[in-house]
């Protein structure tokens, strides 16, 4: 069974720092997880996503240069590490994988970025 389960969201201040954790089971290791989020009244929107094959990773163009994420396959888990966040960072953020025809979610967690 195909789980996928997110942590480490909170309350924070404009220009600090938060890390998120996607831990994931039922699946292999070193399979792609992406990272993705929804504002109130806005679409959901990637955010991250590392690949399966070379640890290959992508950026949206509004978090290049303060996300960072990174995978410990010995723990099957993906980081999200947010620095400089801002108020239009608050969101749910997911972490999505497909896995042999299977679209898989978590329940997300609340980032909430305000002074």
């Amino acid at each position: 069974q195909v789980q996928l389960v997110e942590s480490g969201g909170g309350l924070v201040q404009p220009g600090g720092s938060l890390r998120l954790s996607c831990a994931a089971s039922g699946f292999p290791s070193d399979y792609s997880i992406g990272w993705l989020r929804q504002a109130p009244g806005k679409e959901r929107e990637g955010v991250s996503c590392i690949s399966s094959s070379d640890g290959t990773t992508y950026y949206a163009e509004s978090v290049k240069g303060r996300f960072t994420i990174s995978r410990d396959n010995a723990k099957n888990t993906v980081y999200l590490q947010m620095a400089s966040l801002k108020p239009e960072d608050t969101a749910t953020y997911s972490c999505n994988t497909l896995y042999l025809g299977g679209n898989y979610w978590g329940q997300g967690t609340q980032v909430t970025v305000s002074s």
